[in-house]
């Protein structure tokens, strides 16, 4: 199903009718409009490719700028492609409103790049444990530990929960809630949290209904 690019504003609270508070984030998720149609003829496949946000010409490149001015749109922050799995019912230059995409109890996937927490060691990026702070143990108390063989193989598998480069990585939350749909500012209050650091770009996915 088609979806929708936004980008991550922070998160609040909003109220339901019975006074319960749902913590939510609040992703604006336009303009968005349609960049290019593909069909199963043209390109083998269908899909929809929609277009976030507006920019400088200078910043984009004269092969984007000629791809994107074949359906008058004006230069964009970002493209994304939704696959579909059939022939789409859209036409290239249509605006895209969260409100015509989502609405209030619908489930999405939302896909964004985690926030980078760079090298870090295996407490904080595998949630080891660690060794006891006790007499004898001396510096070893954030330490991976033992992590191979000695004579026989002689080296360490790969695979193994070792220190490393932590988070920055393309991350998706499954089966979110949208909790409210505010039209007039083009804002998405979906529950719970998503990846990706402030005003960082969000992939935003419909799931089908079961």
């Amino acid at each position: 199903m088609v979806g929708l690019i936004g980008q991550k504003l922070g998160m609040t609270q909003v109220f339901d009718e019975d006074g319960r508070a749902h913590a939510v984030t609040v992703i604006k998720a336009g303009p968005n409009h349609v960049a290019q149609i593909k069909t199963s003829e043209t390109d083998g496949y269908c899909a929809v490719q929609v277009g976030y946000g507006e920019r400088s010409e200078k910043r984009l490149s004269k092969p984007e700028l000629g791809h994107l001015s074949k359906n008058g749109l004006k230069p964009v922050l970002r493209l994304e492609e939704f696959r579909l799995d059939e022939q789409p019912d859209f036409t290239a230059g249509q605006p895209l409103s969260p409100e015509e995409v989502l609405s209030p109890g619908d489930r999405v996937d939302v896909v964004g790049v985690s926030k980078g927490k760079g090298f870090q060691g295996v407490m904080k990026r595998h949630g080891h444990h660690g060794f006891d702070a006790t007499h004898g143990t001396k510096t070893h108390h954030r330490r991976p530990g033992s992590m191979g063989q000695a004579a026989y193989p002689a080296k360490t598998f790969k695979n193994r929960a070792l220190p490393g480069q932590t988070g920055g990585r393309r991350t998706t939350i499954k089966n979110l809630e949208i909790i409210k749909v505010d039209a007039d500012r083009m804002l998405v209050f979906v529950r719970g949290s998503v990846p990706g650091a402030r005003n960082s770009f969000l992939r935003i996915q419909k799931r089908a209904a079961k």
